[in-house]
């Protein structure tokens, strides 16, 4: 006798199968039957607070691990939650699934319960966004959306789940269940005759430099860079910060980036972060390579360069990287390399020295070094780096091989969901998530995730009680006497992490954040520490 199944078996016996057991969720109506299904499999729902939650802990822990991510909220306002989350993951080129309770397909344009046109919603910041229509497409629709999601420049993809395709009854035949090879991504390499071309290219000028996105800054993606610098002796730069050549993690990259003749671009898009690679930023007569999987970004460097676009190519950062290094050989004699790589290194001198005024709160570069000390100990350390000021600090004084920042796209509040998934991945290094006050408040309530779920996370709060990144911006270009607006309290943070059932610390002089970082580690549990700190501007490097 044939056995039958439900919609909602097929999608958790799917992700089963595929391997992706681990699904950051918050449960609603739509979804419970999925909640359900899971009894008995292998699938691990990590129960989160808020639905943009579970998308920034499913991006991070598919940066960390490689694999593709899954989140799972309900339709309507929860899929809303979690659809405005999908532009980091976007911007930070993050393979990963949102799936999306919706509606019952028969009360479409009824008013069904929460009806949205959810699909739409996600497609303007996912790589693809559909709704399943039939219960006998969930486990091909699943890989198709985890292929579309790795394969390329990767990304998030949504599916929305009506409720009467996840309860449809329908009998257990193979036809139902995809090959493990649907899932797989599609190979897009860059090819011997492309890859000997710009290895001819940049061999010919004088001062190459090649630059990567998001994909080139995980921990795979560094060691593909660094190997890939060390064979051909040229510069290789990761980009993933909003701030792009200001970025403070780069260094006084701005000052020798604007000499080179040749920018080499492997699937790093010519945006506001390049300065769109025009004057002054860059040398008005340099030429471009770009190497990208979305043909549409080259032809939009190829409609604002023209002929100074001297060779083009489709594929993927990582395939790039492999066959120039497989290929190539030392192009260039050292002295430009060295140049920029010093660059890229510099930090101020008095960066070491500078201290706070004494006024019960620690200076931003106090804060650093007493973060760098605690790493120095547990190199190891995996490092989540927020948006603000406190962030530009960190992410300029602070480097691990596995560090997650908040962005291309910018957005702020995703430091502890980030760091809570470091932990589902990480179990023996410590995890540490730095925010400012402002971003802490976002997710403040995942201490509890954190709690319920055993992950010691150490959250390290920079707290000057304002917004700070918005009231520097009213300083600079409206003027000091036109500040408002940006204003929070000085918050206890630790006491509210106590509260909670966490471990809290407060750090008021530069001293003792070492020592209240190693409480925090010894204690096992997850951690706040709430330094106060002065409200330093980001830093600009410049030499």
């Amino acid at each position: 006798m044939t056995k039958t199944l439900r919609g909602a078996d097929i999608v958790a016996r799917t992700l089963e199968k595929a391997g992706m057991h681990t699904i950051f969720s918050l449960s609603g109506n739509h979804i419970m039957s999925i909640y359900d299904a899971a009894i008995g499999t292998k699938l691990e729902l990590l129960h989160v607070r808020q639905e943009a939650a579970a998308v920034f802990m499913a991006s991070a822990w598919a940066r960390l691990t490689g694999r593709v991510g899954v989140a799972l909220v309900t339709g309507g306002p929860g899929h809303t939650n979690a659809a405005a989350a999908l532009c980091t993951p976007m911007a930070s080129e993050t393979p990963m699934i949102l799936l999306s309770g919706h509606a019952a397909t028969h009360e479409i344009g009824r008013g069904g319960f929460q009806e949205l046109p959810q699909a739409a919603m996600a497609a303007t910041v996912a790589k693809d966004s559909w709704t399943v229509g039939r219960a006998a497409d969930l486990g091909h629709d699943l890989a198709r959306a985890a292929r579309n999601a790795a394969s390329g420049r990767p990304g998030p993809v949504h599916l929305s789940l009506p409720s009467d395709v996840l309860d449809a009854e329908l009998a257990d035949e193979p036809p139902l269940w995809p090959e493990a090879s649907a899932f797989e991504p599609a190979a897009s390499p860059l090819g011997e005759a492309a890859a000997s071309a710009a290895l001819s290219a940049i061999a010919a000028a004088e001062r190459p430099v090649i630059v990567g996105g998001p994909t080139l800054c995980s921990g795979p993606g560094r060691a593909a860079a660094r190997k890939l610098e060390d064979t051909l002796n040229v510069p290789v730069i990761g980009t993933e910060s909003p701030r792009g050549l200001n970025d403070p993690a780069l260094g006084a990259i701005a000052e020798v980036i604007r000499q080179t003749d040749l920018l080499v671009l492997l699937g790093k898009p010519l945006d506001f972060t390049l300065r769109f690679g025009e004057a002054p930023a860059f040398d008005p007569a340099c030429k471009f390579i770009v190497f990208d999987p979305d043909v549409e970004l080259i032809r939009r460097v190829a409609r604002d360069k023209g002929e100074r676009l001297i060779l083009s190519g489709v594929a993927t950062p990582s395939a790039s990287a492999a066959e120039l290094a497989a290929l190539g050989s030392a192009c260039d004699d050292g002295a430009w390399h060295a140049e920029v790589r010093a660059a890229v290194d510099y930090r101020p001198p008095d960066w070491e020295t500078t201290t706070a005024n004494g006024d019960g709160a620690l200076h931003a570069l106090d804060f650093c070094r007493g973060v760098r000390e605690f790493m120095a100990e547990n190199p190891d350390t995996v490092l989540v780096c927020d948006g603000g000021e406190i962030g530009q600090w960190s992410q300029s004084m602070l480097d691990s091989e596995r560090r997650i920042i908040n962005g291309v796209a910018g957005s702020i509040g995703s430091a502890i969901p980030f760091g809570l998934a470091a932990c589902t991945v990480e179990r023996e290094a410590p995890v540490i998530a730095i925010s400012g006050d402002g971003a802490f408040g976002y997710h403040l309530a995942e201490l509890d995730t954190a709690i319920r779920c055993d992950l010691p996370l150490i959250a390290v709060v920079g707290n000057d009680a304002r917004w700070n990144a918005e009231h520097q911006i009213q300083i600079r270009d409206y003027g000091e006497n036109r500040v408002h607006g940006c204003e929070l309290l000085p918050t206890r943070y630790d006491l509210v992490a106590e509260a909670l059932g966490a471990h809290g610390e407060l750090v008021t002089r530069p001293g003792q954040l070492p020592a209240a970082l190693a409480r925090a580690r010894t204690s096992g549990k997850p951690a706040c520490i709430n330094v106060m700190i002065e409200g330093n501007p980001a830093p600009i490097v410049r030499r």
